[in-house]
């Protein structure tokens, strides 16, 4: 029912507003060209989580006693039941503070990503350079797990370097790799087809879309799932065994983008947009345009439209305003969509808590003999499982009985997941600290000499990732489908780096309260995070309903800087002095 139909008969018309309202959304098959752009996503979040998997155990965690070859592996036999994997020993403040760093810098640096792909390099150039970065660090990263360095205490210097490059890698690729991968879809408008059956339906570019970004978010997060073999690795062999894996996986991502590179739709850059951007914010801001950013309305985007400057002023140097109207209206799109992408921070720090905190509450619990931190797994395994069931299944459901699960509805309901998982992970703290021999400082362990696991299951940890794990769905995919259909047709890297980005405020708040992410008082961040996430799935679906209506976002031509008024102007008179030309001849 789900998947995507072979279309028999092409109409090949636009569908009429009854059709709209009464024919079935499909979407388009993917195009091998979109697959190898979800196989090194794959490739290179298999790399990303499960190098970053044991960071925290390696930077907090000292060398366990006994540790086999001191590689950081847990102790072989009882010893070890009761142990978690170590190296460094820095504790939980620095383990988050270089962990949050690390996430930070990868979420930061592809909004300059963003900027070099739509201006100056294309995305597929801009994602081979990533990936040749990430060779030299997934190589360096081994380094500071091998077990002399570790005893020699000299291993975090080579750590903190190996992540650095590492984030600049994944800053460079991943800005580009979703854009790329919505570029080649071979629906730019909705279309009347006629199905096998006979039945007929809208062949959608937005469906398509939702659909291509679906498969992608589960690539991402078959990917993340390698972390359960890190896990392990870290635990029973060793850190240089964690950090060498995830190296080899990645080493599948320069073959792909070999393979792939000839069947590709690639989009040259555009070296003006940002300059075009630029002048469009200071003319919006001109003659009184800071009142009428306050009005809000149509009258402040408009001041910016060549066509009402022109009526306004009698002429337009098109030297200095060489944009269209239309290039204001993507503009005003992408504002509105960059207010919501500010609520996801929120989300992002109800997905996973603040930091290591739940890694944290996870060593304090039984796990008779489990890696404390391979719950974490949980939350790639829900996507993977829940992903194709809500691409396939749901959505497909929902469309076939016109019901329309907005965007903005989408969010909400992936936010109430958010905020049920921190309620009970407030739960979970109190009876960690109530059953705890440590009390209030369970997690901090701060006597060696005294166990403070308290008698409660590492396994009820399990709603704390597969709630928000299945928001994610609903939130993550969606700002990334809001990214690309309402952001400027050639500044699509951009804003979808727009989004990317908040999980860098998320790791930046993160970094704001670490000092106060201590005993006794873990409680409260997730009662707080709670409160903000039922709130926002109030305000979304409530203030942001118009990011609801449909929008032409695959425009070839735009997209290529074909329908620029210089561009075109040129073409007009180069076609005038041809048609001269002719006649004289």
């Amino acid at each position: 029912m789900g998947h995507s139909v072979e279309v028999v008969e092409d109409h090949g018309r636009i569908p009429t507003a009854h059709e709209i309202a009464t024919l079935r959304m499909v979407p388009a098959g993917m195009p091998w060209p979109a697959i190898a752009m979800c196989l090194i996503e794959f490739a290179e979040r298999a790399s990303y989580y499960g190098s970053i998997g044991p960071f925290s155990n390696f930077i907090r965690g000292p060398l366990p006693h006994n540790s086999p070859g001191n590689t950081g592996a847990v102790a072989h036999g009882t010893e070890g039941l009761k142990q978690s994997a170590g190296a460094l020993g820095k504790g939980l403040q620095t383990a988050t503070a270089l962990t949050t760093l690390f996430q930070f810098l990868a979420y930061t640096i592809p909004i300059f990503g963003g900027i070099i792909a739509d201006t100056k390099w294309g995305r597929f150039k801009t994602i081979c350079v990533g990936t040749a970065v990430g060779v030299i660090a997934h190589i360096l990263l081994v380094i500071p797990a091998i077990p002399s360095v570790i005893l020699s205490g000299n291993a975090l210097a080579p750590f903190i370097i190996s992540i650095l490059i590492l984030a600049f890698a994944a800053g460079f690729i991943k800005p580009s790799l979703g854009p790329l991968l919505c570029d080649q879809s071979p629906v730019k408008h909705q279309s009347i087809q006629k199905l096998p059956s006979g039945e007929l339906v809208i062949l959608d570019p937005a469906t398509t879309i939702q659909r291509y970004l679906l498969i992608f978010y589960w690539a991402i997060n078959v990917g993340a799932f390698f972390q359960l073999a890190t896990t392990y690795a870290e635990h029973d062999i060793g850190f240089w065994l964690a950090y060498l894996l995830p190296g080899i996986i990645y080493m599948m991502m320069p073959i792909v983008l070999v393979l792939a590179y000839k069947h590709l739709y690639l989009a040259p850059p555009q070296g003006s947009v940002l300059v075009e951007a630029w002048r469009v914010t200071k003319q919006l801001f001109v003659n009184g345009g800071w009142k009428r950013s306050f009005k809000g309305g149509d009258n402040f985007w408009n001041a910016a439209k060549p066509s009402v400057m022109e009526n306004r002023d009698g002429s337009i140097d098109t030297s200095v305003v060489f944009w269209d109207d239309k290039f204001v209206e993507e503009l005003k799109d992408s504002f509105r969509a960059c207010k919501v992408f500010l609520f996801i921070p929120i989300f992002n720090l109800a997905d996973g808590g603040f930091g290591s905190t739940e890694n944290a509450m996870s060593a304090a619990m039984v796990s008779n003999g489990v890696p404390n931190d391979l719950i974490s797994n949980f939350n790639s395994l829900t996507i993977v499982v829940c992903a194709p069931l809500i691409n396939f299944g749901l959505y497909p459901l929902l469309r076939k009985y016109n019901i329309n699960f907005s965007p903005m509805m989408r969010m909400s309901v992936g936010f109430i997941l958010g905020g049920i998982s921190m309620v009970i992970g407030a739960i979970l703290q109190w009876q960690v600290y109530k059953k705890s021999p440590c009390g209030y400082q369970a997690t901090a362990n701060i006597d060696p000499n005294v166990d403070c696991v308290a008698d409660i299951s590492l396994w009820t940890q399990i709603p704390l990732y597969s709630l928000p794990a299945l928001g994610e769905i609903f939130v993550n995919v969606t700002s990334y489908e809001i990214a690309y259909t309402r952001a400027p047709a050639r500044m699509k890297g951009l804003i979808y780096a727009a989004v990317l980005f908040t999980t860098a405020l998320s790791s930046a708040l993160t970094e704001i309260v670490n000092p106060a992410l201590v005993d006794p008082y873990l409680i409260w961040p997730y009662v707080a995070l709670a409160i903000a996430s039922f709130i926002c799935a109030i305000i979304l679906p409530v203030f942001f309903s118009d990011l609801n209506k449909p929008v032409v976002f695959l425009e070839s031509g735009r997209m290529e800087g074909k329908e620029q008024p210089n561009v075109l102007r040129e073409a007009d008179h180069t076609s005038s002095h041809g048609d001269y030309d002719e006649k004289k001849v």
